[in-house]
């Protein structure tokens, strides 16, 4: 259920990993990244590959976004975002549930929003907090940040 880092993506990480220090991410994006100790852009690249879409002609991640058992689902709102989840939970079951901005799966890290209210994943401040900290203790088993993204929905990698 949990989509793998693809080889668009990983030119799309290499892109914004080599671009000007002017582009930096948003604020949001800044903040989680550094207090998980890792670059912006890598969370950034990782939330563009996981919840991007065009909005305007431009990709942006989407933070009312739901990925249930392999389908995206992108939502106006996050009331319509949190009553898709609640009935993805009981459907199809957390472990083929990917919420928010970084798409953290309900099953395997829902516990890490520290909350009974599995709506709180959409919040893009907590969303974020959570994928930075994923990220870094992925870079902490070794390896360049490309090999950290491929191992973001597939730990083993591969």
């Amino acid at each position: 259920m949990a989509a793998s880092v693809t080889w668009a993506g990983l030119a799309l990480l290499c892109f914004v990993l080599t671009s000007h220090a002017a582009e930096l991410p948003p604020p949001a994006y800044q903040l989680a990244a550094r207090a998980a100790n890792i670059p912006s852009e890598v969370l950034y690249s990782v939330a563009l590959q996981e919840s991007g879409t065009r909005l305007r002609g431009q990709l942006v991640p989407w933070p009312w976004t739901l990925n249930v058992a392999g389908a995206s689902y992108r939502f106006a709102t996050r009331a319509d975002a949190c009553t898709a989840l609640i009935i993805a939970l009981a459907q199809a079951g957390p472990k083929r549930v990917d919420v928010g901005l970084g798409q953290v799966n309900m099953g395997w890290n829902g516990q890490r929003f520290k909350s009974s209210n599995p709506c709180d994943a959409l919040n893009p401040y907590k969303n974020l907090d959570v994928a930075a900290q994923m990220l870094a203790e992925l870079r902490a088993l070794g390896g360049d940040w490309i090999t950290v993204a491929g191992r973001y929905h597939r730990p083993a990698g591969g």
